[in-house]
């Protein structure tokens, strides 16, 4: 797990942005297995969508109102293809809301407002298990929903690295869950960032330095970046 912290402003969703392909950049190129986001097939880009998938910061604008929350959870498989029967569908949704903590007859066939914040971001979570993706880049994950449920969120993303050999990017402006969490922090200010990597998850806080030139790494230019699928 790698963690992007800065200040507001200091341009972490744009980096979110770019290397998800949803915004270019003005120069340079965004790399996925040495391929450039802006020139990639039908199939390469198809591809990229099913290995690199996003969680967003807010658990409810991700939902459209007027359709129950298990919706996405059923066009994520449609889309994909993933499963061959309806009964197979619902196997795949029940095994990935429980893997993240939830029960099935608890949340399908409600609609976004029915559930707590916190519900509709695990949902999110079991959405991205769902693609069994390379990259998960969960932007800002647990910045909307109480206090008592971060551990629970922060806990699903650790499990799906730990269980199922998923990189996640963590995004946050939070450097005490970053730390807890993360193998490596890269810090942004003003566009720019670097970062140092953790001898051992647990180490004493004074052990890394987090200054944005920390650890001996070159800041990236703002407007490229690299994302490998090596997983991590």
């Amino acid at each position: 797990m790698i963690a992007v912290a800065g200040e507001s402003g200091s341009g972490k969703t744009t980096l979110s942005r770019l290397l998800l392909g949803v915004t270019g950049p003005s120069t340079g190129q965004v790399l996925y297995n040495g391929a450039d986001l802006a020139t990639l097939s039908k199939a390469g880009r198809k591809q990229f969508l099913l290995d690199v998938q996003p969680i967003y910061q807010d658990p409810f604008g991700v939902y459209n109102p007027f359709y129950k929350a298990d919706h996405l959870l059923y066009v994520a498989i449609d889309k994909f293809k993933l499963a061959g029967s309806a009964a197979e569908t619902k196997q795949m949704i029940v095994e990935a809301l429980e893997t993240v903590g939830m029960r099935a007859d608890e949340v399908l066939g409600r609609f976004p407002h029915q559930l707590s914040g916190g519900q509709r971001q695990r949902m999110m979570v079991a959405r991205a298990l769902l693609l069994r993706p390379k990259v998960i880049l969960a932007d800002e994950p647990v910045s909307m929903v109480d206090e008592s449920l971060r551990a629970t969120i922060l806990e699903s993303l650790r499990s799906l690295n730990r269980d199922f050999d998923i990189s996640i990017l963590y995004v946050t402006h939070d450097l005490t869950t970053a730390y807890q969490i993360c193998d490596s922090i890269l810090i942004m200010l003003s566009g720019r960032g670097g970062g140092g990597r953790f001898g051992r998850r647990g180490d004493p806080p004074a052990q890394t330095s987090l200054h944005p030139t920390a650890g001996g790494v070159d800041p990236p230019d703002a407007c490229g970046a690299q994302l490998g699928a090596g997983r991590r």
